[in-house]
């Protein structure tokens, strides 16, 4: 069975920076595409960023780029996201998500949230001004 767990969440001022992270089981990590994306209150969930096994292909939302990265860990089964910059409307809870696509060639194919297997549960965000 597919496990992600996210952590690292909280609560920061605008300008201050949080790293999330993504602990993955019962899957081949090695192997799997991985994704964040988050989901404001009364909006749609949307994509922030994705990241293929080998780190080497990775797709930013145009919102985050320039301030968050994407970045994992094989040997430990966990992908992380750094936010610098934080901005009140990052506020939001950011979800992991695995894919059992090997890449994707655009942005518009890794924000699809069909693409995704399986996801976590969440970690709240919150950016005060």
């Amino acid at each position: 069975q597919v496990q992600l767990v996210e952590s690292g969440g909280g609560l920061v001022r605008a300008g201050g920076s949080l790293r999330l992270s993504c602990g993955a089981s019962g899957l081949t990590f090695n192997a799997a595409l991985m994704g964040w994306f988050r989901q404001a209150p009364g909006k749609e969930r949307e994509f922030v960023t994705a990241i293929n096994w080998s780190g080497e292909m990775i797709h930013y939302a145009d919102s985050v780029k320039g301030r968050f990265t994407i970045s994992r860990d094989n040997a430990k089964s966990t992908v992380y996201l750094q936010m610098n910059s934080l901005k009140p409307e990052d506020t939001a809870v950011y979800y992991c998500a695995s894919s059992r696509y090997r890449f994707f060639r655009t942005e518009e194919e890794a924000a699809r949230l069909y693409h995704y297997d399986h996801w976590g549960r969440g970690t709240q965000v919150t950016v005060s001004s």
